[in-house]
């Protein structure tokens, strides 16, 4: 990444779904600009998609108003999850026993540039 760049970010905690799962729908919209990002996630019907697309439009909206950029010019810049603290729960098993279930949560990052 380039330090010259100005970026918009935009941040999203403790959202409740695996890290794992929404990965995968931050490698599909990683690179492509901000219409056609949005575009993709309303069509994907992963679980992931709609938190998503919230803080893809907050990102646009920080840039627009926070940093002065264009939002037609707006790409994708930088977008991952990393994993947040984790839910742990159990669930009865036969003879007395116990198994752990692991609630997984996440922090969402998408961060916008302007194309240069």
């Amino acid at each position: 990444m380039e330090n010259n760049i100005q970026q918009a970010k935009a941040h999203a905690k403790h959202i409740r779904i695996s890290p794992r799962k929404v990965s995968i729908i931050c490698d599909i919209i990683r690179g492509k600009d901000t219409k056609k990002a949005a575009a993709i996630l309303k069509h994907t019907p992963k679980a992931g998609s709609e938190p998503l697309l919230k803080l893809l439009n907050s990102a646009v909206a920080n840039a627009e108003n926070n940093h002065n950029m264009d939002a037609d010019n707006l790409y994708v810049s930088q977008v991952y999850a990393n994993p947040g603290p984790i839910l742990k729960r159990i669930m009865p098993r036969a003879r007395g026993r116990a198994f752990r279930i692991n609630k997984r949560t996440c922090h969402i990052t998408v961060a916008v540039s302007e194309k240069a």
